[in-house]
């Protein structure tokens, strides 16, 4: 399976699913929200400049994510540097 960079800000209650190689920068250059009443809440789909789908930015990421995820997700949140 491959590795998956995940990040959670538990503050904001936002997560980032990233679907790059590890420990590659992540440049959008266009970002489609998904339209917040058909997924019930904001979902973010970033894409390169070749149309690549190169990560998900999920918000009311507690309703949205399995709860494993955000706790193995990398976090964010002030204090946690």
């Amino acid at each position: 399976m491959a590795d998956l960079r995940v990040t959670y800000d538990s503050a904001a209650n936002a997560a980032y699913v990233y679907l790059t190689e590890p420990h590659t920068p992540v440049r959008s250059a266009h970002m489609y929200a998904c339209d917040p009443v058909d997924v019930d809440g904001m979902i973010n789909l970033d894409f390169d400049e070749e149309g690549r789908l190169l990560g998900i930015e999920v918000l009311a990421a507690r309703s949205k994510l399995p709860e494993y995820l955000l706790r193995s997700a990398e976090r964010l949140d002030p204090g946690n540097g």
